[in-house]
């Protein structure tokens, strides 16, 4: 049984309450939070151990300037319990990193809300978000989405967050300005809020209460696939979807599923030298510069197709426009059909691609 933790301030106050009362009462040794490090509106990622630096905290902020879940992966070797307030989506990409080794569970709590969506990069570098929050929030406390945020956002049905010790009640929250409700999941989630001044109330958090904005959210994310003109046989229409790549390789650097130290994509093997190029050109008659970028990018889908957990950042740092986390999505959704599985959803459930059946050799008329 689920309990909730309801303090009578708006949702953000609330939480910052709650965690500068687990820092005090030293449960835990750090916040990982969203900060606001300037009057000019710049935000970022930060680790916090001095309760009066809370002051700073803007947990709820609409805003992904890194997915957090990537940063946390950074902090697995802390001996210290680290309190993460995160997104769903980066909460899935955690989870997805857990089962590959680059991080561990037992380090955190884990708090997560039903997100009403993000800003792109873009409002962040114009400096505007700050005047649009007010009516962003009042439309989000309706659990309808706000007109300027990511399409990513618009189209994603896994807002409710997944494998979190406590889920903050946002979107669709009527009282969200007056009231803040922790619904507390995990057993140290409860413990850690003993004696913090609030109402403590057995309640299931009911998920049945969204299925509105979900049923919204998958609509749009169908108007926003069939935007995607993938021929269904053949590499053309990948060519005319990547062919703007120019390489820069900014999509697998913000993807919290690319941890590699070395991307194979960027080591020598795909170096192309004078002897290469002369070959190439010899064949070919004329050669792409720089070399094979639908490659690149192909090989990036064949290892997210089962992975990708829809935080939209490779879209929002490509140059050349290219709707990369929408085409990814696309055909993940279709690989998740085959081997029933949801990256993020269970920290046991084993990645499809590091698995195998042995019923599969027998239809593929192995003996």
């Amino acid at each position: 049984m689920d309990q909730v933790l309801t303090i009578k301030k708006n949702a953000e106050a609330g939480i910052i309450d709650f965690l500068k009362f687990l820092l005090q009462k030293d449960e835990i040794g750090g916040v990982f939070t969203l900060r606001n490090i300037s009057k000019q509106g710049k935000y970022d990622y930060g680790l916090i151990t001095d309760p009066e630096l809370l002051k700073d905290a803007i947990p709820l902020h609409p805003l992904m300037p890194v997915n957090g879940g990537k940063m946390l992966s950074n902090f697995s070797v802390v001996d210290e319990k680290i309190a993460a307030v995160i997104k769903p989506c980066e909460l899935r990409s955690f989870i997805e990193l857990v089962k590959r080794s680059q991080g561990k569970l037992e380090n955190f709590l884990l708090i997560s809300y039903t997100c009403g969506g993000c800003f792109g990069f873009k409002h962040s570098v114009d400096n505007n978000i700050d005047e649009m929050l007010p009516d962003y929030w009042k439309v989000v406390a309706k659990g309808t989405d706000y007109k300027d945020i990511r399409e990513t956002c618009k189209a994603c049905e896994y807002f409710i967050p997944i494998n979190a010790d406590i889920t903050v009640s946002v979107a669709g929250e009527k009282d969200l300005n007056s009231i803040s409700r922790l619904y507390l999941h995990s057993e140290q989630a409860k413990r850690m809020a003993e004696g913090f001044e609030g109402d403590i109330s057995d309640e299931e958090f009911d998920r049945s209460q969204y299925e509105h904005i979900i049923n919204k959210r998958k609509e749009f994310k169908v108007k926003l696939f069939d935007q995607i003109k993938i021929k269904d046989t053949g590499l053309d229409g990948m060519i005319d979807v990547f062919g703007k790549c120019i390489g820069c390789h900014a999509c697998s650097r913000v993807c919290p599923i690319c941890y590699c130290i070395l991307c194979d994509f960027e080591s020598s093997t795909y170096d192309y030298d004078s002897d290469m190029m002369q070959t190439e050109l010899s064949r070919k008659g004329g050669v792409r510069l720089p070399p094979d970028t639908v490659l690149y990018q192909l090989g990036r889908l064949s290892h997210m197709s089962f992975s990708c957990i829809g935080c939209g950042q490779c879209t929002e740092v490509c140059p050349a426009d290219i709707p990369v986390s929408v085409i990814f999505r696309k055909i993940g959704e279709k690989v998740a059909e085959i081997f029933d599985y949801v990256p993020g959803r269970n920290v046991e459930e084993e990645v499809p691609v590091t698995i195998f059946k042995e019923e599969e050799f027998t239809s593929l008329g192995e003996d």
